[in-house]
């Protein structure tokens, strides 16, 4: 299979003194039933359950709380040995019986011994039917598309990722990886895309018929994300526009649509929930903790760059292009540094931001704000002169230090400007691909400087 991080992470909870039941979340098709099953072949015995059937739901209806009642009951019924501390149980699809869910506090506090993975794709709307989640009493992890690394393993650039691990990365390599990194922002990560994109020659046709079945099936779970035939409506209609849209939007009138604020509003934050798009926010933050302006128009975030690209009809477009940096103002390469950001995110529901600052005739927006330890770093997303960065510089002169970033198609430099108040600052250039790697690339420039 193609190699996922995440592996390690559930080697260590394995390992874990203090192991409480997992509960995988992320949208449909991000890989989290292929990743468990490899999983379990570290174990003596592995049990798959996926609640959308009928029979494995069962065991969740029959026993009440009695979880060892449970267990053996599985056990009985695949013909296994009664051995929970050589056995991890996966319970797939856990938002189909939401008393499942509620179960695994109990397997927490009267089966320490077992292993238990649990993950839905639609978890965040189960939830609601949840009575009591049972915080802490289980760990919970998320799951994402492929990023880069990942992407250039299953391509099998092993040197090129060596490079790219390298901070700073050296001149020579900037080239082949953003050659590689136009790739990824084409095919995106979604893992049976890639899969079968790197079994049939690297060919972005021969996998057609994988995008169209995942966005089918995300289309057809409009019935589980709407709440009446009106939201349907509504929910139908935002994944016919929102592949297209490249700009902030406004839920009033969306897609040239005569559909009220609130309805929209409500059916975004249900596909917000499903994780196949998300709405990110601004801040209007200089230090942290970032908080976001939900008052302020969002942008669109889909799960997956190359999933958008498809339902948005212009892969066979980016196959000509040299820069996609210059595609739509950069717009596809924004969401694809967003992308990389959030995959890189150990937490549940952790989204990027960008910064604005919206007064009377004095706008100014940063791409991406990026907070590290103690401070928030501008990062620029585009091609361009310098002298071009005026949001950047406007950020640097209202915050407490001098550094900031532009991701750009270019090699790394570091160049000393002045900013419009005439306060001296450090911009630090990097190749756009280096977005997945910031966090480096700050300690770096922090380390250089002292």
């Amino acid at each position: 299979m193609i190699h996922r991080k995440i592996l390690e992470d559930l080697k260590k909870w394995r390992k874990s003194a203090n192991r409480k039941p997992l509960v995988l979340r992320g949208a449909r098709q991000v890989g989290k039933t292929t990743v468990v099953t490899e999983f379990g072949k570290q174990y003596r015995q592995y049990i798959h359950l996926n609640l959308e059937k009928s029979k494995d739901a069962g065991f969740f209806t029959q026993y009440g709380d009695d979880v060892r009642k449970i267990f053996e009951a599985i056990m009985l019924a695949r013909n296994l040995k009664n051995r929970p501390a050589e056995t991890l149980l996966f319970i797939d699809e856990i938002q189909e019986v939401p008393r499942a869910i509620h179960l695994l506090r109990y397997f927490y506090e009267d089966m320490p011994e077992l292993h238990v993975i649990s993950a839905g794709s639609l978890l965040e709307l189960a939830l609601g039917k949840v009575k009591s989640f049972p915080v802490g009493r289980v760990l919970q992890m998320p799951v994402h598309p492929l990023d880069f690394e990942e992407f250039l393993m299953a391509m099998g650039e092993e040197i090129a990722l060596e490079y790219y691990r390298g901070i700073p990365i050296p001149d020579l390599a900037v080239n082949k990886l953003l050659t590689l990194f136009n790739e990824f922002i084409i095919v995106g990560g979604m893992p049976e895309v890639v899969d079968h994109y790197r079994k049939n020659g690297r060919l972005i046709t021969a996998v057609t018929e994988v995008y169209s079945s995942i966005w089918d099936n995300y289309r057809d779970d409009i019935e589980k994300y709407s709440e009446s035939s009106g939201q349907r409506n509504i929910l139908r209609h935002i994944l016919d526009f929102a592949p297209q849209t490249q700009d902030r939007i406004t839920f009033h009138g969306f897609g040239n649509s005569s559909y009220p604020s609130k309805e929209v509003s409500d059916a975004f934050r249900s596909l917000h929930k499903t994780g196949l798009i998300r709405l990110i926010y601004p801040t209007n933050e200089l230090r942290p903790p970032l908080k976001p302006n939900l008052r302020r128009k969002p942008k669109i975030q889909f799960v997956d760059t190359g999933l958008m690209n498809y339902a948005a009809g212009i892969q066979s477009h980016l196959l000509k292009l040299e820069d996609l940096n210059k595609y739509y103002k950069g717009y596809l390469v924004n969401h694809m540094v967003f992308q990389e950001k959030i995959a890189q995110s150990k937490r549940i529901n952790q989204l990027p931001f960008f910064w604005t600052r919206e007064k009377a005739n004095s706008n100014a927006e940063v791409d991406w704000v990026h907070p590290f330890e103690n401070t928030v770093f501008p990062v620029e997303i585009k091609s361009g002169a310098s002298g071009r960065l005026r949001s950047l510089m406007e950020f640097i002169d209202r915050s407490g230090h001098s550094v900031g970033f532009r991701l750009l198609a270019n090699k790394v430099s570091i160049e000393t400007l002045t900013t419009i108040s005439g306060k001296p600052m450090k911009l630090v250039n990097l190749p756009y691909f280096c977005g997945g790697m910031i966090e480096g690339y700050i300690k770096w420039v922090l380390d250089s400087e002292g």
